[in-house]
């Protein structure tokens, strides 16, 4: 619960706290309580999850608590957001990386390309080390699905700094982002700092937009003719007789399918795709 990090566009710390974390017992107990409903899949939410922890006196962190979730027995996945790039380190990789049940899927905002904007922003780290951290990533999970969040029109933002943003957007190859334009939010910093123009903001989200779904394009086409394990999550009502679910790496795939399938694990062999979603047959 709760922000410690006051960026300074966002009123979180304002309006929820200081951070505060459950204790790991607390949380492996939710986790075996839902399995034994019968859930497939968890996610761990958490304002900064990489930040779990900290405020406790015994030496937890997220790590530790995704390895002790890990090792509970069945059939499940895990899932988690959001991640904070200044506190997302390499034991988490190597904890998912290694694991049987946590997605290969990682939600890591980037916000902005731009180092200065970044600092107005106070995030608290630079682009390269967030390149960094990806490099990282794919380097032990070369199966990853990377997504983020992508804000221009934050004051400041100058042609230049859009176009760092776009350049990194261009190296990282999300799977996904989600893009936005900045919105002055009462009472935080930023509010109070000179805005962009509005025409101006259309215009680069317009391009923003136009790169990634490119991209989103791209890498959805090179999952045709692979099989992947699915966990069916409901029908399909776009199109009769399909069902869709997800696959580790976070992508929505169609298939032709009953209702009895919710909530079972299927190998699909992908077929087509169309921008960010997937289709297939089951195998």
């Amino acid at each position: 619960y709760g922000c410690n990090n006051f960026c300074t566009y966002c009123i979180v710390p304002y309006v929820r706290g200081r951070e505060r974390s459950r204790s790991m017992s607390e949380v492996v107990q939710d986790v075996k309580t839902v399995l034994s409903e019968g859930y497939k899949e968890i996610t761990l939410l958490g304002q900064n999850v990489d930040s779990y922890g900290n405020d406790l006196a015994d030496g937890t962190n997220f790590a530790s608590l995704l390895r002790e979730i890990d090792k509970i027995e069945g059939k499940y996945r895990v899932r988690f957001m959001t991640s904070h790039p200044k506190d997302f380190n390499k034991d988490v990789v190597d904890v998912i990386a290694s694991s049987t049940h946590i997605c290969h899927n990682i939600h890591l905002p980037i916000q902005s390309g731009s180092d200065s904007i970044l600092k107005r922003m106070n995030r608290k780290y630079t682009s390269s080390q967030y390149l960094d951290i990806v490099n990282y990533i794919r380097s032990k999970m070369p199966d990853v699905g990377i997504t983020s969040d992508v804000m221009i029109g934050f004051p400041g933002e100058t042609e230049e700094d859009f176009q760092r943003t776009m350049d990194l957007v261009g190296k990282v190859k999300y799977s996904n982002a989600f893009t936005f334009v900045y919105s002055p939010r009462k009472g935080t910093p930023a509010a109070a700092m000179e805005q962009i123009p509005a025409e101006v903001k259309k215009s680069r989200i317009t391009r923003l937009v136009k790169l990634q779904n490119d991209i989103t394009k791209s890498l959805s086409n090179e999952y045709i003719g692979g099989i992947y394990e699915v966990l069916v999550e409901d029908v399909n009502p776009k199109y009769i007789g399909t069902v869709c679910g997800r696959t580790d790496s976070g992508r929505l795939v169609t298939m032709p399918g009953t209702p009895d399938l919710i909530g079972s694990f299927v190998s699909v062999k992908i077929t087509k795709s169309r921008s960010a979603s997937l289709f297939g047959e089951i195998v």
